[in-house]
């Protein structure tokens, strides 16, 4: 696993042992940012179940301004601080080691683009995009990324929130969920 493009183009990222992570695969994170690429500059980005950090990591190589990767597993967190650290964008981040939900319910601060890419078993995904909602830590205008098997059933939204584009790559279905602009 590389970094696509950036300043870190090319760097090797390493990932953890076992089955525990799902990492994205080239082709769909090469397409997010495809979807993504004039919404990074300057922006703050949170990677919510960041695995490996490889989203965080790719956005910060392409010029966002900051990023917060949240990440529960210890051996995980300690990846992406080292990735973090090989890509040279250690000023640009933070990395927290809790529950992504615990971390939605305590944040206080603003992103302009989320990453979320739970584990596709569970219903975590509707919690946390419940939770980024309801507390509103989106900026007006701003953009979560989910990716979700192809299979499950799309989130249910509310205003401001709402599914602007869905790409489908076979098992894996990408929701470009955008919040509007308070009318």
């Amino acid at each position: 696993m590389r970094v696509i493009t950036g300043t870190a183009r090319g760097r090797r990222l390493k990932t953890t042992a076992g089955l525990d992570t799902r990492p994205t695969t080239d082709k769909v994170k090469e397409s997010i940012f495809n979807i993504v690429q004039f919404d990074i500059e300057g922006r703050r980005v949170l990677d919510l179940f960041a695995g490996s950090g490889q989203m965080g990591i790719e956005a910060l190589s392409r010029g966002a301004e900051h990023c917060t990767f949240v990440e529960l597993r210890r051996d995980a967190s300690a990846v992406v601080r080292e990735n973090v650290e090989v890509c040279q964008l250690a000023a640009q981040s933070s990395v927290k080691q809790m529950d992504a939900l615990a971390f939605l319910k305590s944040c206080r601060e603003k992103f302009d683009l989320v990453f979320l890419d739970p584990p596709y078993d569970g219903n975590l995904l509707d919690k946390a995009l419940n939770l980024v909602t309801l507390i509103d830590i989106v900026s007006e205008h701003g953009i979560i990324i989910c990716e979700i098997s192809s299979e499950r059933k799309r989130p249910e939204l509310t205003q401001p929130y709402s599914i602007a584009k869905e790409y489908k790559y076979g098992k894996t279905t990408i929701l470009r969920i955008e919040r509007n602009a308070e009318v």
